[in-house]
């Protein structure tokens, strides 16, 4: 690839970072909503994408987006908007 990193370090990076993106956005809300986050990411168009457990705590992380997408500015990712999405089991 263009910056002669070996695809499986680029994926190891690329995993680091959700990680990281998704510590940052559980130390912002109360620990009971963050344990309810199973993933972030941020895509490539600034969608803030966090995956949580269910449908209800979906929606009450919906509540919390703003707050979310500025804690994500904040540690320099460069969110825009925030979309919830329940993961599946």
């Amino acid at each position: 690839n263009s910056k002669g990193e070996h695809p499986l370090e680029n994926l190891v990076h690329r995993a680091q970072q959700m990680d990281d993106l998704a510590s940052v956005l559980r130390r912002k809300i109360p620990s009971v909503h963050a344990a309810q986050i199973v993933a972030a990411n941020l895509r490539d168009d600034g969608e803030l994408v966090i995956v949580c457990r269910s449908s209800s705590w979906a929606a009450r992380l919906r509540f919390d987006s703003e707050a979310l997408v500025q804690a994500a500015r904040a540690k320099g990712y460069d969110a825009l908007c925030c979309r919830v999405r329940v993961g599946r089991n």
